[in-house]
């Protein structure tokens, strides 16, 4: 044999999913093929099928380790690699190996093995690697100690997910066919949550799509393959540092996720001097974003950006880039040329363009400017117009003339003096119907190249002209002026729509009004205070801090920055000023709501105590005034027996205990409002409070399962008791005839969990809250069971000593109680189950 062997990992979402199965099965089909396959180390976990498919392959039996008085059984790697065989079938490739090892991790001892030439199959779970090992414990919550590097992963010549859906594994679980049946409740309601399961198997999905892409690059690379092959959605989105940024990155993110496997990449070009205007700062906070965001950030050197960005984005085999609408105005993009956005569209090629608009483009409400119903631009492209087009009709009209076309002339100067007037107004038409008038009488009136007016007509023709120009450009002004007001109308309705459901849906009004008041009128900035508090703010304040008051009733001062507003613009502040009052207002009477709301939370209170003291104490009272007042008149006329003095006196004693357990209640509960509840905590044994609450109950074993076998726990053995005993005697009363309670302890990470669970009707998932709050039973029309404060005392008795009481399904049907508490002592967290 020469030459390195080949690796293969097989790689698994969870624990149970069948990685061992598949490397055996996979074994015995190289063996039945030729091949010299031996079993290096393999961990049945104690499944049956896992063990007979070890039959029929050659194990290379395992050294012996002794350590701290344990015997602990590792692979041979010597003999392993004196055996020299084909295939070595090495389970848990991020084993760690027991203390005197040639190696800590068995990952190494594959190395070993590769390095000899021979070929392995191993396996490991998602949780094992290194990179993803914190993402996992926040999934799951059980920390992995056992992780491989990803570049042995990455290096390894084939990896495979065995895959299966997690409800599958979940049934293979609860069919016992993982684990021991003493572990499957706790592991179903932990680990393996159909939550986890779903998310560890796309991280999965996910790591190997990663590894077959990287692959895809290096054959394309390979084979010279320039082309962009759309095997996942690619967003790029562009950033320049300015403040559109956050805007594009969370619209690429969107993109991004609308394809599952989507992958999100921003970048950033720089000159080569370095020198191109940008915001470290803002690009330090956009870079944060685009991680937060799940994508990577990249910076690129080039002097042509669009070139550099279409470069960039081919290198990645990009399917979509975003980027922002132009910052420039429109003179500046008149006089440079096409921006960077139209380049990128001509040269992307098969890329999708997105152009995105932004606040920094322009406000989404700013309102057209009233003044000249013509804009500046339309007014130089008329006299541009009358200047060009005045010596070249002259041209063309001398080319042709003849003593027949004059008529035809000044109707030709006439529509010259038209269309300047429909293109630029009065100015430019006046400019041009003298001009025409001028060039009529200079060129084509006898006689001719001389301006002299011999006949009154051809006054009149000029004036004609003159009058003609500013008729149509009255026309032409009044058009644009009613087309300006309409659009300036359809402006501050969608303003008022805006600003109108911005206080009625109250939540975040001011802050949305300041900003719409800001982005309106084009603003610097805006801020609204009251007093020395600033209650909303939009924009940046100028340098000088120079700004216009404007009042909100009483209550504040909206301070605008930036330029002065005319009066037409100040009646639209008006309205925005009468909605900031209304949402102010509305701000106002929420907070007094708000502190209404515990009064009316303890009112409610107080009439459920009256309530239930009316009800619940009046039964348990009155059966012990009777028995007194039995006892009392028994002297008097000698009739009472011994026997009925004796029931007498248990149904005093009775009604009595019942009477102090719900004063008790009553008392813990006002305790535990008040916050003076006094908690002692120590080293508790789950047995040692078990066992006490079922003799208080007289629960035997024909009532109550018992499976308890977690470590000790940090708590207050008085009140878990009477947790467990009020949790107990809600599971019992709850339970169908026959069917037994069960109490199970398991450990969890850091925590020890007491299950109490039972197979009645159980609890809808939106009613589960419900459950803890005090004086009601959720239906439960048995009203001798006490106050309905159990379940409320129980979770407020656990919360105190520091843990929590969860209610889930039990499978199969019913409620599931679970006591959460820390372990006591330093013990470590469990790792996860292998």
């Amino acid at each position: 044999m020469s030459g390195r062997g080949r690796l293969r990992v097989l790689l698994g979402a969870a624990p149970g999913v069948g990685k061992t199965y598949a490397m055996l099965e996979e074994g015995a089909r190289l063996q039945n093929e030729g091949a010299d396959v031996v079993v290096a180390v393999v961990e049945t976990h104690g499944r049956a099928a896992t063990l007979r498919m070890t039959r029929g392959l050659e194990a290379v039996p395992r050294r012996s380790v002794r350590h701290r008085d344990v015997e602990l059984s590792e692979m041979d790697l010597d003999a392993v690699l004196a055996r020299r065989p084909d295939v070595a079938l090495v389970d848990e490739l991020a084993h760690t190996n027991a203390p005197g090892s040639r190696h800590e991790k068995r990952w190494q001892d594959v190395r070993e093995l590769l390095d000899a030439g021979i070929d392995v199959i191993s396996t490991v779970n998602i949780q094992h690697i290194e990179s993803l090992n914190d993402v996992v414990e926040q999934i799951t919550g059980a920390p992995q100690r056992e992780t491989v590097p990803d570049e042995v992963l990455r290096a390894a010549d084939q990896v495979e997910v065995v895959d299966l859906a997690p409800q599958a594994l979940r049934d293979r679980l609860a069919g016992g066919l993982v684990y021991p049946a003493e572990r499957v409740d706790a592991a179903l309601s932990n680990y393996f949550r159909l939550g986890n399961l779903t998310a560890l198997r796309e991280l999965a999905l996910l790591w190997l799509a990663d590894e077959v892409d990287q692959a895809l690059k290096d054959y394309r690379a390979e084979h010279g393959i320039e082309r962009r092959w759309e095997a996942r959605e690619r967003v790029v989105v562009t950033l320049t540092g300015g403040p559109e940024g956050e805007t594009l990155l969370r619209r690429g993110a969107r993109i991004a996720a609308r394809s599952a496997g989507g992958q999100l990449l921003a970048v950033h070009v720089t000159s080569q001097d370095g020198l191109r205007a940008a915001h470290p700062a803002a690009l330090a906070e956009q870079r944060a974003l685009v991680e937060k965001l799940g994508g990577t950030f990249h910076q690129v050197v080039g002097e042509d950006v669009p070139r550099a960005l279409v470069e960039f984005a081919r290198s990645v085999d990009a399917t979509q880039l975003v980027l922002g609408v132009s910052r420039r105005s429109r003179l500046a993009a008149l006089l440079t040329g096409p921006g960077i956005g139209a380049t990128v569209i001509r040269e992307s090629g098969d890329i999708d363009v997105h152009i995105v608009t932004h606040s920094a483009a322009g406000g989404r409400f700013a309102l057209p400017r009233l003044g000249g119903a013509l804009s500046a631009r339309r007014r130089l492209a008329g006299f541009a117009l009358a200047m060009v087009g005045g010596p070249l009709l002259t041209w063309l009209l001398v080319s042709f003339r003849s003593t027949e076309s004059i008529t035809s002339d000044v109707l030709s100067y006439q529509l010259l003096v038209v269309v300047v007037a429909l293109v630029g107004g009065i100015w430019p038409a006046l400019w041009a119907a003298v001009l025409s008038g001028i060039t009529l009488d200079y060129f084509f009136v006898e006689p001719l190249f001389t301006i002299t007016v011999q006949e009154p007509l051809h006054l009149l023709a000029l004036g004609l002209y003159v009058t003609i120009a500013i008729l149509v450009s009255f026309v032409v002004d009044r058009a644009a002026r009613k087309t300006r007001a309409a659009r300036r109308a359809a402006a501050e309705s969608e303003l008022l729509q805006t600003v109108s459901g911005s206080v009625l849906r109250g939540s975040g009004a001011v802050e949305a009004l300041v900003e719409r008041a800001r982005e309106a009128f084009g603003l610097a900035g805006v801020r609204l205070v009251a007093g020395d508090v600033v209650l909303a703010t939009s924009g940046e304040p100028l340098p000088d801090g120079r700004h216009t008051p404007v009042p909100i009733g009483e209550r504040a001062v909206l301070e605008l920055h930036g330029a002065d507003l005319p009066a037409s613009e100040r009646r639209r502040l008006a309205v925005l000023v009468a909605q900031l009052d209304a949402a102010l207002a509305h701000r106002d009477l929420a907070e007094v709501a708000s502190g209404l709301e515990p009064l009316a939370a303890s009112d409610r209170v107080r009439s459920a105590l009256l309530s239930a003291l009316s009800h619940d104490l009046r039964r348990p009272l009155a059966a012990a005034t009777a028995a007194v007042g039995g006892l009392r008149s028994a002297p008097l006329d000698g009739t009472l027996s011994e026997d009925d003095r004796a029931e007498l006196l248990a149904t005093a004693d009775e009604s009595l205990a019942t009477l102090a357990a719900l004063v008790t209640d009553l008392l813990d509960v006002s305790r535990l409002q008040a916050g003076a509840l006094a908690i002692s905590l120590s080293t508790v044994d789950a047995a040692d409070v078990v066992l006490p609450a079922l003799d208080e109950l007289g629960l035997g074993p024909a009532t109550v399962d018992l499976a308890l076998a977690a470590p000790p726990m940090r708590a207050d053995p008085v009140l878990l008791q009477r947790a467990v005993v009020n949790l107990l005697a809600n599971a019992v009363r709850h339970s169908p005839d026959g069917a037994r309670v069960r109490i199970a302890s398991s450990a969890f990470g850091d925590m020890v969990e007491l299950r109490i669970v039972d197979h009645g009707a159980g609890v809808p998932a939106d009613r589960r809250d419900d459950i803890f709050v005090p004086f009601q039973r959720l239906g439960d029309t048995d009203n001798t069971t006490g106050l309905g404060l159990g379940l409320a005392l129980s979770k407020g008795f656990v919360e105190g000593m520091g843990g929590t009481l969860t209610p889930e399904d039990t499978p199969g049907g019913g409620l599931t109680m679970v006591i959460a508490l820390p372990a006591a002592g330093q013990a470590s967290p469990e790792e996860a189950p292998e």
